[in-house]
């Protein structure tokens, strides 16, 4: 249980974190809706009518939850990823490092800022799906346990990825060559089905394929993988990177000048 007074720093941090990006909506939470109807029409409309079914789906059905687990994905790891490095930049960190909390509710207080951005994003495309297509729901408690799982690892990632910066260019390095080539290879757009072998065993070992085929999954009843071990590979990643992040601001690397 966590004491009642550190509550009170974690909904601090908490409250600073969801004010920080709920103030600049525009920058925010606007674009990633912008971008994400994009896809819908693109590739859901102009795209999807002509490949047909997939997986017994229309195409759009197919695709709407991985595209809204990619802005998922993308919203909780940028948020952190930004948030951080600039309380390390601005030196603010150094008095949450110094004041008389542990450092796990540090942590926690970031994480828990880039999921309510990431799950409030994602929450927005699908309001926006139902423009496209009507959405099924096959198993709502899966919906939300990937969903929220998910949320907490890349926040995580985009913590160790602040802790580790030295300019704002370095927060956009694993974005972009690491993030967006997972996620775009992640099952998003097609199924894991339609890989030769090899392709599929190399597949396999890209996470973001577990957290989309276990989304998927929720809504619509079918996956490329089994659920309990997308489950398993999500949750232990999340140890790991907990982990991990615990020993860098406890050992105060990269952050103690």
């Amino acid at each position: 249980m966590i004491k009642a007074n550190y509550m009170v720093a974690l909904k601090s941090i908490l409250d600073k974190e969801t004010n920080r990006f709920l103030r600049i909506w525009v920058q925010t939470l606007v674009p990633p809706a912008i971008t994400m109807t994009l896809y819908f029409v693109i590739f859901g409309s102009l795209i999807g009518s002509r490949i047909g079914d997939m997986g017994g789906f229309s195409y759009m059905e197919f695709i709407v939850p991985g595209l809204i687990m990619m802005s998922v994905i993308t919203n909780s790891y940028a948020n952190v990823a930004s948030s951080f490095f600039s309380a390390k930049f601005q030196r603010n960190v150094e008095e949450l490092l110094v004041a008389p909390v542990p450092n796990y509710i540090i942590v926690l207080g970031f994480v828990g800022g880039g999921m309510a951005r990431g799950m409030l994003v994602g929450l927005i495309v699908t309001i926006l799906s139902l423009f496209f297509v009507t959405i099924q729901i096959h198993n709502l408690a899966v919906i939300i346990v990937t969903v929220t799982l998910t949320s907490m690892l890349f926040a995580l990632g985009g913590l160790i990825n602040a802790v580790y910066a030295k300019t704002f260019d370095d927060i956009s390095i694993i974005p972009t060559f690491v993030l967006t080539p997972l996620t775009y290879l992640g099952g998003v757009f097609y199924s894991l089905t339609l890989l030769p072998g090899f392709w599929q065993q190399v597949a396999a070992l890209n996470p973001v394929v577990y957290m989309v085929n276990a989304f998927r999954y929720g809504f619509l009843g079918v996956s490329d993988v089994s659920l309990w071990l997308a489950l398993a590979v999500v949750l232990g990643f999340i140890v790991v990177l907990f982990s991990y992040a615990m020993y860098l601001i406890n050992r105060g690397i990269g952050l103690r000048s």
